[in-house]
């Protein structure tokens, strides 16, 4: 870090290590925002689409339905802006198991796979325990077990410094450089603190500061990224702004993502929070109404693929088409154990459903048939190829 980048002393402060490399120290929170006419307008419409996400949530006649698929797309990407390369089709076949009982077994599908637990888990924990170090610890701890970077003791704090910077940079040549652990724990009192603060700030401001000073805390010696993006999800479900965890900003980060380094390094150095705001903001406002839609989709997708079983006189094929909104790739196993039912009839409905355009065949050959319904996988949206 060059000390003549950071020109705004009120964001924080430069100290120098005993191993005589520059860390920063982020002030602490909350600082001084400006409620700029910009801003609030798009605060005001950020916060009506999330409500209406929020409420869309609470109509679901089966939250279950798009939970779980909007779970893993979010751990793929969320995962994906840490450079692995699973996709949702992968993660999603990886859960169903091949036609042998096997699954996938990857060094990028095991972080993904645990992206899924932290999240679920975390979701569970609120019921007991508030955002809070504890929570936040618990949550590295299932993140970073059996995954690279699984040497860096999950679950616990650093003990020793960390920076952020190309492959090779060291302190000296890092963009950026953490507090030492010697100013880490007081930051950290600080965050918590924060973060337990009621109604003296809008939620979705107090959730954008929340998240950029866990960045430049970066506690952790790796996995702080997706701690700090589970952080957000997570706040929103615990102040009551989402009813469910429909709302996810990987998606958004990853297509904005040197947007989101420079603005986040721009608070540390010009103390620009305004611009860091709306950044963040803006992210709820898109991906709010993104979510909607997506949602509205796949709600239409369901009335009208439940309609088509019942008009055909098949309402034993019913459990399979929900099965097929929780995970869109099917094989007769799968179908067998959804529906409870034997083989040959599992067989006839994976059928049916196929005859009616409503799976296709992937795997082109005679046993161990694999299937997808494409119409739900792309209501969900795979992100494989950028935003859809």
């Amino acid at each position: 870090m060059k000390k003549s980048d950071f020109k705004a002393q009120h964001t924080g402060r430069l100290v120098t290590t005993p191993q005589r490399f520059l860390a920063f120290v982020p002030a602490p929170l909350p600082p001084t925002v400006d409620y700029d006419p910009a801003l609030v307008r798009l605060l005001s419409r950020a916060d009506a689409a999330l409500s209406e996400l929020s409420g869309v949530g609470r109509l679901l006649p089966n939250p279950h339905l798009l939970i779980a698929p909007w779970v893993r797309r979010e751990a793929v990407l969320s995962s994906r802006i840490e450079g692995t390369r699973t996709t949702l089709s992968e993660l999603l076949i990886d859960e169903l198991g091949d036609t042998a009982g096997r699954k996938i077994s990857d060094p990028d599908m095991q972080e993904v796979r645990n992206y899924v637990e932290a999240l679920e888990y975390g979701r569970e924990r609120l019921a007991a325990l508030p955002l809070s170090l504890r929570l936040v610890r618990e949550l590295h701890a299932r993140l970073m077990k059996d995954v690279r970077g699984g040497h860096a003791t999950p679950g616990e704090f650093r003990r020793s410094q960390n920076w952020i910077g190309p492959e090779a940079s060291t302190p000296e040549t890092a963009a950026y450089v953490p507090p030492p652990v010697s100013e880490m724990t007081a930051c950290l009192d600080n965050w918590e603190k924060f973060l337990h603060e009621r109604d003296a700030f809008p939620d979705l401001i107090q959730c954008a500061l929340m998240h950029e000073q866990f960045e430049a805390i970066h506690p952790f010696l790796d996995g702080n990224g997706r701690v700090g993006r589970l952080l957000i999800t997570l706040f929103l479900i615990e102040r009551g702004r989402l009813s469910q965890p429909l709302l996810y900003l990987s998606d958004y980060i990853d297509t904005n993502r040197q947007d989101y380094y420079e603005l986040l390094q721009r608070v540390r150095t010009h103390g620009e929070w305004g611009a860091w705001l709306r950044f963040f903001i803006n992210g709820v406002l898109e991906i709010s109404k993104e979510a909607s839609s997506r949602i509205a989709t796949l709600l239409e997708l369901h009335r009208r693929y439940t309609a088509l079983v019942r008009e055909a006189g098949r309402l034993a094929t019913t459990p399979l088409v929900d099965q097929l909104f929780q995970n869109p790739y099917v094989t007769v196993a799968a179908a067998q154990a959804a529906m409870k039912v034997s083989n040959p009839t599992a067989r006839a409905a994976i059928n049916f459903l196929h005859d009616k355009g409503m799976l296709r065949e992937i795997t082109g050959r005679e046993w161990g048939r694999m299937y997808v319904a494409d119409e739900i996988l792309e209501a969900i949206g795979s992100g494989e190829s950028g935003r859809e």
